[in-house]
């Protein structure tokens, strides 16, 4: 036998961050999980992804599932393809109407955010349909070859195709589509990604979608032509997987993929754990992400990235630009701000010692030694303190000018920058949980992300959260949950129908999307016992200007109700309602790596007790241990104040918190109250 065919088959997730490209890989002979941290190549994403592949060299039969923010990327610095808008004549305009809305309402001089596409590249074609899909203008041939001729004149490589009323019947928008391919066009038509009302939206959709799938079509064909032998698959931003080859052409979908992936790891992870109500708190080098699940994963289709509608269905998370390579600095009114301004790979933080000549959040954690003084990646990346020591003597000194003594001492800088970059995530879980009515003493705060396990304690008891769950896997739980993620098809028609339609007219119309969904779970290989489609709709009452989505039964009038006095605290049963959108959901199980638990033993903990060293609180400087978590056992328990190392993150109790750790080697850690005079 040669030795490809006496190696394993692997299963390998891969997430790119800001500042590292995580890799978690399960041996399915050996079924042990192992997992490993490459800084990230911002020039080149694919760099890191293939060096880590090629220190892996995987045998046949592998499979890969990418997280990428390629397409994201590609949206928020407007490095995507060159793209036109096609619609119908009278509406090439739409992209800069928008809603009419200002973002800064009392800001005379707030302008809108420019559209992808400029004025010059919005196109029209002769054709148009009524509400009904009845044909007012055919379309013609003539206007058809003007337009391709425009578009070869402007040199465009991508087509967003939007014509009004295709949602109801595509006829016209397929006729156009084909022709712009057979000219050589990538086309994203409306009609394929989301036949859906709302002409702005389904067009900022269909733009964004074509904006970006040709940078991410050229980046997996780089990624897939080096995973020969093995399948390829890339997550999505409602939480699933599917083939490469789909997201090639609706790049769209991607665009949340790292995020979407650490919250289904999380859940994974909690519900072994006995948790079912989270918040989750990803922290990583560029950004913060936060979610609640409380029973069940939410997602939703009224997302904005770049301050772009996106109604594809996404994970419901909220994103802000703090994280552990933030950068510090002072304002014009002598504030310290943090972020969302990040140093990322390359230089990154000043300890990184790669050139980076401003102070972050990573520098002010390393200054205060809460972390390891071996460094990063169990050494590999040594932490240069001088460097650290130079960026913030820098920052102090722009400060003083502001402050009431002569000078700003380094340690009050370090703390400083702590407390506002705890602020902003502060402000971002209130966001998702207490103006949402979720009580956040009712969850677990489950972190994970490099930089989450030094804060989580700090923000759980500013949040009045009791504990705090930090997996074994946190640094690369994104990766993680790739793995475990299922395959997610979503598919939606707007329909518009009285809310008394009968559930067997309804069942009728689900038909064609129910044929569509098994016949594409069939294209994805998810075999047949594993294939369940979900039905879903959504309503509102007549005059509404929203929808609430419900399970698709009898009884869907009641589930509606029901779910709009849990939103809205009221419910008008005597009111019509509206049915506008049919909503289905493909899914075909994945079995995720088995997590392995171990029998638990006493609660002694002093054989992974490494050494003391001096760390600064706000209360002062004392000697803290540093606990080595390769050594910590289930039923250990760790009293604060203490640091929990370990190769990719690094967990801070202060001296009111207490950790153990449980069966699945999580860390569990009881949040003490603040005392009065620390407050």
């Amino acid at each position: 036998m040669s030795p490809d065919n006496e190696r394993s088959p692997l299963s390998i997730g891969i997430d790119i961050g800001g500042t590292f490209t995580d890799f978690v890989v399960y041996d399915h002979v050996a079924g042990r999980v192992k997992t490993f941290k490459l800084l990230s190549t911002p020039a080149d994403p694919a760099q890191a992804v293939l060096e880590g592949l090629r220190r892996l060299s995987p045998s046949a039969g592998h499979t890969v599932v990418h997280g990428s923010t390629v397409a994201t990327n590609a949206l928020l610095e407007r490095k995507g393809a060159c793209t036109a808008f096609v619609t119908t004549q009278g509406f090439r305009d739409v992209l800069q109407i928008g809603r009419q809305t200002r973002r800064n309402l009392y800001d005379w001089f707030s302008g809108g955010v420019p559209a992808l596409v400029p004025p010059d590249r919005c196109l029209e074609v002769q054709e148009r349909l009524d509400h009904r899909g009845r044909v007012l203008r055919p379309l013609t041939k003539k206007s058809l070859s003007s337009l391709i001729e425009t578009l070869r004149e402007q040199r465009v490589e991508a087509v967003a195709l939007s014509l009004l009323f295709s949602f109801v019947n595509p006829d016209h928008e397929r006729q156009i589509g084909q022709r712009l391919r057979e000219a050589g066009f990538f086309v994203t038509a409306s009609h394929e990604l989301i036949p859906e009302f709302r002409e702005f939206e389904r067009a900022s959709t269909t733009v964004v979608n074509a904006y970006v799938s040709p940078v991410l079509n050229r980046y997996l064909e780089t990624l897939e032509q080096s995973c020969a032998g093995g399948s390829f698959h890339v997550m999505q931003s409602n939480g699933g997987r599917i083939q490469a080859a789909q997201v090639r052409q609706e790049g769209v979908r991607s665009i949340l993929s790292g995020p979407a992936g650490g919250v289904i790891g999380a859940e994974y992870l909690a519900r072994l754990a006995g948790f079912s109500q989270l918040i989750t708190f990803d922290m990583g080098g560029t950004s913060t992400d936060v979610s609640v699940v409380d029973g069940a994963i939410h997602t939703t289709s009224e997302a904005e990235i770049a301050s772009m509608p996106i109604r594809v269905p996404v994970l419901d998370i909220h994103t802000v630009g703090a994280g552990g390579g933030s950068l510090a600095r002072v304002d014009a009114g002598g504030a310290l701000r943090v972020g969302p301004e990040s140093a990322g790979a390359d230089p990154g933080p000043a300890c990184y010692g790669r050139g980076g000549r401003t102070a972050t959040v990573t520098d002010a954690n390393a200054f205060l030694g809460r972390l390891p003084a071996t460094g990063l990646l169990g050494g590999e990346l040594p932490l240069d303190l001088d460097a650290t020591h130079e960026a913030l003597a820098g920052l102090s000194r722009e400060l003083v000018p502001y402050a009431a003594g002569p000078d700003v001492d380094l340690e009050e800088t370090a703390l400083g920058i702590l407390q506002v970059v705890n602020a902003e995530m502060e402000r971002a879980i209130r966001v998702i949980s207490v103006e949402r009515g979720h009580d956040p003493r009712e969850y677990v705060l489950l972190t994970f992300g490099g930089a989450g396990g030094v804060h989580a304690c700090e923000l759980a008891r500013s949040l009045n959260v009791g504990r705090v769950l930090i997996p074994l896997a946190a640094s690369t739980l994104s990766a993680l949950g790739m793995l475990t993620a299922n395959v997610f098809l979503d598919y939606v028609q707007t329909v518009m129908c009285s809310g008394k339609t009968s559930f067997e007219e309804l069942e009728r119309r689900f038909v064609p999307m129910v044929e569509q969904a098994g016949a594409d779970l069939a294209t994805q290989k998810v075999p047949l016992p594993a294939r369940h489609v979900h039905c879903e709709l959504d309503l509102r009452y007549l005059g509404q200007s929203f929808e609430l989505t419900v399970p698709f039964s009898p009884a869907f009038q009641a589930a509606f109700h029901e779910q709009h006095v849990q939103r809205y605290g009221h419910k008008d049963e005597a009111a019509g309602l509206e049915i506008v959108n049919l909503r289905v959901r493909a899914i075909g199980d994945v079995d995720p790596p088995p997590m392995e638990t171990q029998a638990t033993g006493p609660a002694d903990s002093s054989g992974a007790l490494c050494h003391e060293r001096r760390l600064v609180f706000v209360s002062g400087p004392r000697p803290v241990p540093f606990y080595d978590r390769r050594r910590l056992r289930p039923g250990h328990h760790v009293p604060g104040p203490a640091v929990i190392f370990q190769d990719d993150t690094t967990i801070l109790l202060s001296e009111i918190d207490h950790a153990r750790v449980d069966a699945w080697q999580n860390v569990l850690i009881t949040v003490g109250e603040a005392r009065a005079e620390s407050r």
